[in-house]
């Protein structure tokens, strides 16, 4: 356990696994920049944690808002030590079945989102030289499952950036860590309109996930393993929350390497090359 009270920002913290992770950091004497679409939904948090607690009404979609929250939670606290990238949505649906519209704004809350509070928190922390970034990705964020296609490309597209960001910053003591939780409760999910065209995409979803052993987790323990990966002084750029998801994630890279290897010959015609 950390003995230096640490500040948390803590996005989507009203609900869900990021309720759990604010509860987790004020439970033990942490301060929390909690931010949520509704100010209303932390008035628990405030309740219980008083100035422990900032409470804030934030779009993440709105750079110039989250600039502004980022900028109250260091005045309050005088610094964020941890920034957890929490806020999220998810639409359920073949590529055909989920609008244009649906798909933009999952990138604009799961992406950019992130992208602007990690903007946001980057100089502060790099002046200080230290913090932690903690973006909240997915299973979905190393393996793409039929029906998930636009969600999981909103994570796809968080993993990329994160790895950039934790080579840059590197250098002045920030550590940036991709959370990739498997399966837990959660409120985040929405379907499209269903094509029966599409029946069996769904039910090979669910034929992929039998046996495997993965099964919803519990939130609870999702805060401690927060605790401790926050508390780490030489921190993953990865790590699964939730377990048995190795089985799903190896077959899935070595089937890419082999894919690789078996069209080699072409990658070496496209560079004009003869195959050995």
């Amino acid at each position: 356990m950390s003995n230096t009270p640490k500040t948390w920002f803590i996005t989507g913290a009203s609900r869900g696994l990021g309720a759990q992770w604010a509860e987790a950091a004020l439970s033990r004497g942490d301060r929390v920049a909690a931010a949520a679409r509704s100010a209303s939904t932390l008035d628990s948090l405030a309740e219980n944690y008083g100035d422990l607690v900032l409470p804030l009404e934030l779009d993440v979609t709105d750079e110039a808002a989250v600039h502004r929250a980022v900028a109250a939670a260091e005045e309050r606290f005088g610094g964020i030590d941890i920034l957890v990238n929490n806020a999220g949505q998810a639409v359920m649906g073949a590529v055909e079945e989920v609008t244009a519209a649906q798909a933009r704004e999952q990138m604009e809350v799961n992406y950019f989102g992130a992208f602007y509070t990690s903007q946001a928190v980057v100089p502060h922390m790099r002046n200080r030289r230290s913090g932690r970034i903690i973006q909240i990705s997915s299973m979905g964020g190393v393996v793409a499952l039929p029906t998930m296609g636009t969600y999981h490309a909103t994570k796809w597209a968080l993993e990329a950036l994160s790895q950039a960001l934790a080579a840059e910053v590197a250098e002045y003591g920030v550590h940036v860590t991709l959370v990739e939780p498997l399966m837990f409760p959660s409120e985040l999910g929405n379907m499209a309109p269903q094509m029966p065209a599409y029946d069996h995409a769904r039910a090979l979803v669910m034929a992929g996930f039998e046996g495997t052993g993965i099964a919803p987790g519990d939130p609870a323990a999702a805060g401690r393993a927060m605790l401790t990966l926050a508390d780490d002084p030489n921190p993953p750029l990865r790590t699964l929350f939730g377990a048995n998801g190795l089985p799903l994630i190896r077959p899935e890279y070595a089937r890419r390497i082999a894919l690789w290897e078996e069209w080699d010959h072409l990658a070496q015609l496209a560079q004009g090359t003869s195959p050995a």
